[in-house]
C-alpha cells in the first residue's frame, strides 16, 4: 500500500503563448489532454485527496474531467505558484505530506514519484532537481555545504546563480502542516511580483528542516509545456518511448520513428506493425497480426493471425483469428468479425456481424446486418439500412451468395442457400435455396445513333 497522501496538481495557467482560446492544459499529447496525463500518474499513487487548482476557462476544464475522485479549487487571479497552493489549503490533510504537480508536465513518471516520497517524512521536504547544460529559464539550486538553503528565480538571479546547472523542476513533497503555515508568510517582493512556492524552500531552510533532494530518472520527465513547439518535442519523446516499449516486449516495427500511440496497445508474440499507423483507445493485437502502413486502429480487439493491409481504419471492432482487412477498408464502430473472413479494398462496415468465411471483398457497404457462415457479398452490394428516419436490418443466412451490385432494402432476410443474381434490387425478404433476380429485359436497338456534338455559328 502507498503512503497516505495529498496531490495537488496547478493547472490554473492561460496558457498565453499557445495561442489558443483552450486552456493549456486541454492541449492534447499523445490523444490525452496533457492533464490527464498528470492525473492518471497521481492516481497510480493512490492519493488520499487529489486536488486540481483551475483559473483560466475553468469550466471547460471542469466540464472534461468529471470523475469524483477530483477536488477543484479556483485561483481567480494567476499570481503565481505560492499563490496557487494558497487556494488548495483549506482541503488538505495536516495527517499528510502534500505533492505539488503541474498540469503542464505531463511526462514525469510514478517510479519518479515514488523514490521522492520514500525519501522523506512528515518533518522532511522533498525537492525534485536535475542538471541540465542549458538551465537557462529554470529556478536554480543554491546549496551550501552540500545542504540546499534556497531556490532562485531565474529573473532574481545573480550573474553567480544563474551559472548554477541544478535546477528545480518545480514539483515538491512538502509536510503539511509547515507548508500552509509557509505559504501564509509568502511576499510577492520579487521580479515578476508573484507569490513563488519555491520560496518556502528557504522557510525550510531557515528552519533547520531537512530538504532532500532526488533527480528524475528521465530528463525528458520534467519538461513543460508553454507553446506548440515544446508540445511538438513532448509528443515525439513519448512517441519513442512508447516504440521502445513495443520493441523491449517483441513488437516487430518497422520504423520506431513512425508511428503513434495515443492509448493504450497490448500485443501478443510475433506482431508486426508497419509505418505510420495510429493506435487509439485501447487495441489489443494477438499473436501473429499483420498490421500494414497506414492503419489506424481505435479500441479494437484483434485475434490471431489477423491481417490487416494498408490505410485501413478499424474503430471500436472485434476481429476473429486469420481474418483479412483491407487495403483501404472502413470497418465502424459494432462491427463483429469472426474466423476467417476477408473484407476487402474499400468496403465499409458498420455495426453488423460477419460469421465464419464470409467474404465482402470489394465496394461494398454493410450495415445494420447480421451475415451468416459462408455468404458471399459482391462487389457494389449495399445494404439500404436508412428510410430517412429509422434504422432497420438485413438478415443474411448460412451459405447464401450476393451477386454484384445488388441493394437490399431493409427490413428483410435472405433466407439459407439462396442465390441473388447481379444488378438486383430485393425489397422483400428472399426464401431458402432459390435464385433471385430482379432485372429489367436486356434490349438492343441496331438503328440507334449516338448523338453528335453540334458545330456553333
Amino acid at each position: 500500500m502507498n503512503a497516505p497522501l495529498n496531490i495537488v496538481i496547478l493547472a490554473a495557467g492561460m496558457g498565453q503563448r499557445m495561442y489558443s482560446h483552450r486552456p493549456k492544459v486541454l492541449h492534447a499529447l499523445a490523444g490525452q489532454a496533457l492533464l490527464a496525463h498528470v492525473l492518471d500518474t497521481a492516481r497510480a499513487l493512490q492519493p488520499d485527496k487529489l486536488i486540481v487548482v483551475v483559473g483560466y476557462e475553468q469550466a471547460q476544464i471542469r466540464a472534461r474531467f468529471t470523475e469524483d475522485d477530483i477536488h477543484f479549487v479556483t485561483q481567480a487571479e494567476q499570481l503565481g505558484t505560492g499563490h496557487a497552493a494558497m487556494q488548495a489549503v483549506p482541503l488538505l490533510d495536516d495527517r499528510w505530506p502534500t505533492l505539488i504537480l503541474y498540469g503542464d508536465v505531463p511526462l514525469i513518471q510514478i517510479d519518479t514519484l515514488k523514490r521522492l516520497i520514500h525519501t522523506t517524512s512528515a518533518i522532511t521536504l522533498g525537492v525534485l532537481t536535475t542538471c541540465l547544460d542549458d538551465p537557462s529559464g529554470y529556478g536554480r539550486i543554491v546549496r551550501r555545504e552540500g545542504n540546499i538553503t534556497h531556490i532562485v528565480e531565474q529573473k532574481d538571479a545573480s550573474p553567480t546563480e544563474q551559472a548554477i546547472v541544478e535546477i528545480n523542476t518545480g514539483i515538491f513533497i512538502f509536510p503539511t502542516a509547515h507548508l500552509k503555515r509557509w505559504l501564509a508568510t509568502l511576499s510577492n517582493h520579487n521580479a515578476q511580483g508573484e507569490y513563488y512556492l519555491t520560496d518556502l524552500v528557504a522557510c525550510a531552510a531557515t528552519e533547520k528542516i531537512t530538504i532532500n533532494s532526488q533527480n528524475p530518472s528521465h530528463s525528458w520527465e520534467i519538461l513543460g509545456v508553454n507553446n506548440k513547439t515544446q508540445l511538438a518535442q513532448l509528443e515525439r519523446i513519448l512517441q519513442r518511448t512508447r516504440a521502445q516499449q513495443l520493441l523491449t516486449q517483441g513488437v516487430t516495427l518497422a520504423d520506431p520513428e513512425r508511428i503513434d500511440v495515443r492509448g493504450s496497445v497490448h500485443c501478443g508474440r510475433d506482431v508486426t506493425i508497419d509505418v505510420g499507423c495510429i493506435f487509439e483507445g485501447k487495441v489489443t493485437l494477438a499473436d501473429g497480426v499483420h498490421i500494414g502502413p497506414y492503419c489506424v486502429l481505435r479500441d479494437s480487439e484483434i485475434a490471431q493471425d489477423t491481417q490487416i493491409f494498408a490505410y485501413s481504419h478499424l474503430d471500436s471492432v472485434t476481429v476473429g483469428a486469420d481474418a483479412r482487412i483491407g487495403p483501404y477498408a472502413r470497418l465502424r464502430p459494432g462491427t463483429v468479425l469472426a474466423h476467417h473472413t476477408h473484407v476487402g479494398n474499400f468496403v465499409e462496415i458498420k455495426n453488423s456481424q460477419l460469421d465464419a468465411q464470409t467474404k465482402a471483398n470489394h465496394l461494398a457497404y454493410i450495415g445494420d446486418a447480421t451475415i451468416g457462415k459462408n455468404v458471399n457479398i459482391g462487389a457494389g452490394t449495399i445494404t439500404c439500412n436508412y428510410d430517412g428516419a429509422n434504422k432497420h436490418r438485413t438478415i443474411i443466412e448460412d451459405d447464401v451468395f450476393i451477386g454484384s451490385d445488388t441493394q437490399l432494402i431493409a427490413p428483410l432476410t435472405v433466407e439459407k442457400g439462396a442465390t441473388v443474381g447481379a444488378g438486383t434490387t430485393l425489397t422483400k425478404s428472399v426464401p431458402a435455396h432459390s435464385l433471385t433476380v430482379s432485372r429489367t429485359k436486356q434490349t438492343t436497338r441496331t438503328d440507334w445513333q449516338r448523338p453528335s456534338k453540334k458545330n456553333k455559328s
